[in-house]
């Protein structure tokens, strides 16, 4: 479905240091830095797949989609999505994708949802049958009954999200991208919207492309993941091998009445009055807690596995990001 080989895209950067002088230095001469926000990267999307795009801020992840979505040009290198070119073939190219951005909106601001959502109708040419019949499947699916008549500006934030989805597959995309669709909702929100996404993904086999800096929606949604920093691809497989790869450590808790003395080599993560946490490493579960009933009343003991966020943190750092 979604074809990418060896894209690049450099930037160019005004250099310009504060005050006046130096702002009137660049009427007669400029210097200019170049960032290449994407460094030669390749990959592959099936039809129906879920794909975690990840990366820290600055990694190149939003300019990757915008050459995906067509609305930057690369400098080198070749996308086919669904056999088109997104930049030459812009406008056929649209019609078979959905977009929708965390912090950007497509709903029209003043008006009540149904009439962006009509609007939408329009701009797509969708035929009024397809139209109906997938307005009222996704209103029922994301329960928008009691608001699609309320203008955007008075929803909620996890409303607004719902409708932004609704917006950006009333035209039946056969590819969805998602960046940050989650952003500051809250927990019954997400989830709502990832059982949404997951259901539309299997059912009709829609493919997804998702980039978020929250990793519980990259764990309820993405068995795959390609990590990007610094422009460059630096991992494209499976969710579990690189918890396998990354996610080695188990943290062990201590919770105890009184401790005067932490026992020697331990490797303590975070320390409170009535617990500890541990870096269990190459150690023995079984040995630390050994040490710990010798100089304290040990009440309770809990081990950890490494959360996502974590083993994310531990790529980062592999990589010097």
């Amino acid at each position: 479905m979604i074809e990418v080989k060896h894209l690049c895209k450099t930037f160019r950067v005004l250099k310009r240091k504060g005050g006046i002088r130096a702002t009137l230095k660049t009427f007669i001469k400029r210097d200019y830095t170049y960032i290449k926000a994407v460094d030669d990267v390749s990959f592959s999307i099936k039809k129906g797949e879920i794909v975690g795009y990840i990366g820290p801020n600055g990694a190149g992840k939003s300019t990757t989609i915008k050459m995906l979505t067509g609305i930057l040009n690369p400098d080198s290198g070749s996308v086919r999505v669904g056999g088109i070119d997104p930049f030459k073939d812009r406008k056929k190219y649209v019609k078979n994708i959905g977009v929708v951005f965390g912090q950007k909106s497509q709903l029209w601001w003043d008006i009540p949802v149904i009439d962006s959502f009509n609007l939408l109708r329009d701009i797509y040419k969708i035929d009024k049958e397809e139209y109906e019949k997938n307005l009222n499947e996704l209103v029922s699916l994301l329960k928008l009954e009691n608001i699609i008549n309320t203008p955007v500006r008075q929803l909620s934030l996890g409303q607004r999200m719902k409708c932004e989805l609704v917006a950006s597959l009333l035209h039946s995309p056969s590819i969805l991208f998602l960046d940050e669709p989650t952003i500051g909702l809250d927990a019954v929100s997400k989830v709502a919207l990832r059982k949404f996404i997951k259901d539309i993904n299997q059912r009709k086999q829609v493919t997804i492309i998702l980039t978020t800096h929250d990793m519980s929606d990259i764990e309820a949604l993405s068995n795959r993941v390609i990590v990007i920093g610094k422009g460059k691809k630096l991992y494209d497989g499976s969710l579990s091998k690189l918890k396998k790869d990354f996610g080695n450590s188990k943290i062990l808790e201590i919770i105890y009445n009184k401790l005067d003395k932490i026992p020697e080599g331990i490797d303590v993560i975070k320390k409170t009055n009535n617990s500890i946490l541990i870096n269990i490493g190459d150690n023995s579960s079984s040995d630390i807690i050994a040490k710990f009933v010798k100089v304290c009343e040990v009440k309770d003991i809990n081990i950890y596995e490494d959360n996502i966020d974590n083993i994310i943190l531990k790529l980062y750092k592999e990589y010097n990001l």
